[in-house]
């Protein structure tokens, strides 16, 4: 198992640039179309979105701040500067996303999807384990785009510095 688990890092840092593109191609196209998706029927977005216990009191509000948010987020993905950003929003929108669902299943008795196009036809559990894997995907974007910390002017890697008294 060991080679497993060096060789994964290695391929990242090896294939860095790819790797951030596929990701960021991926969470474009995710947004992009579940954006456009919410925003055919934002009528029937509101409705499901109004039918959530969580969401009721502010369904008007969401049915239209999530896709411009994912609009948002795609627009920053597809500059190589603002990817950064964007992979922090990504990740932030998907965490919110996985701990919605989470609450759902965890403390409702009506469980209201208010996903559209092809997410709707995944089952709670697919959709969990869809949007963990997104998260994984958005880290490991923000880690291999965060430059590694430096201290001093020696620009010696935090870390590696050694210690002396």
């Amino acid at each position: 198992m060991k080679p497993i688990l060096t060789a994964l890092p290695n391929f990242f840092r090896r294939h860095k640039g790819i790797v951030i593109e596929v990701i960021c191609f991926l969470f474009i196209l995710l947004f992009v179309y579940a954006a456009v998706s919410k925003l055919t029927d934002v009528q029937k977005f509101t409705v499901q979105i109004g039918q959530s216990p969580l969401l009721t009191n502010i369904a008007g509000f969401t049915a239209w701040f999530i896709p411009i948010m994912e609009i948002l987020i795609a627009l920053l993905l597809a500059w190589p500067r603002s990817r950064l950003y964007g992979l922090y929003g990504a990740f932030a929108l998907m965490v919110m996303f996985t701990a919605y669902i989470i609450a759902i299943l965890s403390f409702s008795e009506h469980i209201p999807c208010s996903c559209g196009g092809v997410l709707e036809k995944l089952g709670w559990t697919e959709h969990l384990v869809f949007n963990i894997v997104f998260i994984a995907l958005a880290a490991i974007g923000i880690l291999l785009l965060t430059p590694p910390r430096y201290q001093r002017e020696d620009l010696t890697p935090l870390g590696e510095q050694g210690f002396t008294h």
